[in-house]
């Protein structure tokens, strides 16, 4: 070939065929230098064509191929069989062949053993094909059956003939069913315009899988900016729509502390075979830490969120509440956990866990203190303390309470003398008053339930007992069933439910002799007075974890609604009613005498009550001396009003009207200036209604049956009351109860819990970073 003839920087996509030989494979060449033997060796999987012609005097390499006057390299041959280049034609491979310097069909060219050359020769008399010589007089196919395409392409197109005009085809794109041109008569686009189609995404259905599949990863990227997951290139597209992440060893260890963390995974996960073994088939590149690296991963965690809390404290328009519980372990050793509430700048209630901290002795009368104190040293909350929960219901509360007094309210401005300091939670309050109940009528229910699992344990006494209810048709609304004892709830229904059936207890009794565990009727009437006590705390408990973040407000409806009820059971002219209220009753006024100002304060601050609903609610409770005890809330929350007023503000907002004064009031010109200087110093002798003033005398928000959001309330009125809502924002964060879930309201275990033997075998660092981190971490 002359190097004129040479154009390698012409690059074209070719495909070689040729069928009247038998050659059904593309067989890449390249061009070599001319060799002066004309006896050229062919080489095994070489073939030469210049002009069609097949010269004996060259020898062409393997890696090219030259065409006419064109130079392609291998990687640029259009594989499979879908082209056929001759001269500086393109043509399909199953349809075309070349015939001289024209395009036939090749049914219209192939005769028996004859092909006609026009213009060209083919020089020797054998042609390579693989390592085997073909002879150039071989039969042709004599069938135009069409190749079957071999390019990806074709994956994701079908061919499909224009309507009204057979010469010309089209490409349809199988997923978004757009066409695309193909052929018109004897032209051919090719397939590069189909291949943009597919690979950059064009196609608008690949758009959408890339979208879906972009998402999760967007999610999974760390929110703190901490590593990126690469967006896959459209060119990188494969056949299925998926696409390859780029691998991160320090982001993915980040996300295993992570998982420790959230789901209370051991630590020694990371040398567990089974593990080991799963993350190996997942990613065979990451390498698991030790226990000890992984612990610095989760204190890294740790420190990290911390900060992030930090700064989100920092901005903290109010006060923040307390809760306080402790933790007991197997040895001597002891946890304090703190957790904080407030109100941020949006009304939204927060609760976040601060510290979960080692003490040597939980249970004394400083650690308690101590720990608090050191908890509002670290978060830079000692001037912004409003009140303390306990979450336990502990012998030494009083202690508890008198110690914390002393020991913050001289490095803490403690709110009204301390009045609103400490409070204890309504949660553990009903849970120890239902274990009361429950106890003071234990030998019954023992029985009750000795008399289910005899029901219970085989099918014939269930069918026994189902067909005697039958007969005494009770209605059968209820479920019998057995109670789980840490749950008094359960209990609660379990007695319920046998109510209903008492009587057929007492008939199978008669009619089988195994069973002798029938309640007496006087066991029935206290399971009656058991079980009316157990519903006033059973209702008050669903109707506290109704709300998903309860304000201090909601919980004065049910606490004076409880004392009442239980006074009233309590002076029960029968003997039996009276006596297991009674106990009850004690528990709970106490409870009512620490708190009902913490609670009475917060529902002030709701508009659709204010002082009404105290007024109210006392006259049921005292009868002749409630005058004094709303007398008492009154002051307390005009005192506490005081308080927040003298406080300096932390942004000042102008009302419309304004508090501007002027020594000289404007004339108007009608010749009553003196009337208006008279009427400028009444106005400054008689002061204005405070906010409070203003708010109390106020109507009432009208109470719907739609659910009204008193933090909106207060959102929206924060320019008319700018003092009082800082009051409302600090009084409505107060931690009733320190419980948030239904099994623990009504777990039956009161006092200090018992944190695992794994957990306390841990550096008291750690416990905390894995306690915290869990609380902080999005879920």
């Amino acid at each position: 070939a002359e190097p004129s003839l040479v154009r390698p920087e012409r690059r074209r996509h070719h495909h070689l065929l040729l069928p009247a030989f038998g050659i059904d494979q593309v067989v890449f060449l390249s061009m070599g230098e001319p060799k002066s033997n004309d006896n050229a060796m062919l080489h095994d999987g070489e073939m030469i064509v210049r002009n069609n012609m097949i010269s004996s005097s060259e020898v062409v390499h393997c890696s090219e191929m030259l065409h006419g006057d064109n130079m392609v390299q291998e990687s640029e041959i259009v594989h499979g069989d879908e082209m056929v280049i001759s001269g500086n034609e393109m043509v399909h491979g199953s349809e075309m062949m070349i015939h001289g310097d024209e395009m036939v069909q090749v049914n219209d060219i192939i005769h028996s053993n004859v092909m006609a050359q026009v213009n060209n020769m083919v020089n020797g008399d054998e042609m390579a094909h693989g390592n085997a010589l073909v002879s150039a007089d071989v039969n042709p196919p004599t069938s135009s059956r069409r190749r079957k395409k071999k390019s990806p392409v074709w994956e994701h197109f079908t061919i499909q003939h224009v309507p009204g005009d057979k010469r010309c085809r089209i490409a349809c794109c199988n997923l978004c069913k757009g066409t695309f041109a193909y052929s018109s008569g004897s032209k051919i686009a090719g397939t590069s315009h189909l291949k943009r189609h597919i690979i950059q995404g064009s196609c608008p259905v690949i758009k959408n899988q890339e979208r879906e599949l972009a998402l999760p990863l967007a999610e999974v990227a760390d929110n703190d900016g901490e590593g990126t997951i690469e967006r896959p290139s459209k060119r990188r597209y494969r056949r299925n729509g998926s696409a390859n992440a780029t691998f991160d060893q320090e982001r993915s260890s980040l996300y295993l502390a992570k998982l420790i963390i959230l789901h209370d995974y051991p630590l020694h996960i990371v040398q567990q075979p089974a593990f080991s073994a799963l993350i190996g088939s997942l990613q065979p590149c990451f390498k698991l830490s030790d226990v000890d690296a992984m612990e610095g991963e989760v204190y890294a965690v740790y420190l990290k969120e911390k900060h992030n809390l930090l700064q989100a404290l920092s901005t903290m328009p109010g006060r923040m509440s307390l809760t306080v519980g402790l933790w007991i372990t197997s040895q001597t050793l002891g946890y304090v956990s703190i957790a904080g509430q407030f109100i941020d700048m949006e009304w939204r209630v927060h609760r976040r866990v601060l510290n979960f901290t080692m003490v040597a002795s939980p249970h004394s009368q400083d650690a308690l203190a101590e720990a608090i104190s050191r908890s509002l040293f670290d978060w830079g909350m000692r001037e912004k303390l409003l009140a303390i929960t306990l979450d336990n219901d502990c012998p030494s509360h009083d202690i508890y309470s008198a110690n914390l007094r002393d020991h913050l309210s001289n490095k803490n401005g403690v709110m009204l003398k301390g009045q609103l300091f400490v409070v204890r939670c309504y949660a553990h309050i009903l849970n120890a008053a239902a274990q009361d109940v429950i106890a003071s009528v234990h030998g019954v229910i023992s029985g009750i339930r000795e008399s289910i699992k005899f029901i219970k344990a085989s099918d014939s006494h269930d069918e026994k007992f189902a067909e005697i209810a039958l007969q005494l048709e009770i209605p059968g609304t209820k479920t019998l069933c057995l109670d789980v004892t840490t749950q008094w709830d359960t209990t609660y229904l379990m007695l319920l439910a046998a109510l209903d059936y008492r009587q057929a207890f007492t008939i199978l009794e008669t009619c089988d002799d195994n069973y002798n565990e029938a309640p007496s009727a006087e066991d029935w009437k206290k399971v009656e007075a058991a079980s009316n006590c157990l519903k006033l705390l059973y209702d008050s408990a669903h109707s506290v974890m109704a709300v998903a973040n309860p304000t201090s407000d909601i919980f004065f409806h049910e606490a004076w609604k409880l004392q009442l009820e239980l006074a009233n059971a309590a002076a029960h002219e029968d003997p039996v009613v009276s006596s297991i209220a009674r106990d009850v009753h004690e528990s709970f006024d106490k409870y009512w005498k620490d708190c009902n100002l913490v609670l009475a304060v917060a529902v002030v601050m709701d508009p659709r009550f204010k002082m009404k609903l105290v007024e109210f609610s006392y006259s049921k409770i005292y009868g002749v001396e409630a005058a004094k005890y709303v007398k008492a809330v009154n002051d307390s929350v005009h005192e506490l009003y005081k308080e927040y007023l003298a406080q300096p503000p932390v942004y000042v907002e102008q009302s419309a009207s304004g508090n501007n004064t002027q020594t000289t009031p404007p004339s108007t010109g009608d010749g009553l200036l003196d009337f208006d200087m008279y009427l400028s110093e009444i106005a400054t002798t008689q002061p204005s209604k405070s906010e409070l003033e203003q708010y109390l005398e106020e109507s009432l928000t009208p109470r719907s049956t739609q659910e009204f959001d008193i933090l909106n309330w207060w959102k929206l009125n924060t320019l008319r009351f700018p003092t009082l809502s800082k009051m409302a924002r600090d009084v409505l964060a107060i931690p009733v109860s320190t419980v948030t879930t239904a099994s623990s309201v009504f777990s039956a275990v009161t006092g200090s819990r018992m944190l695992d033997d794994y957990r306390s075998s841990l550096r008291p660092e750690i416990v905390e970073a894995l306690v915290c981190a869990k609380d902080w971490l999005p879920h």
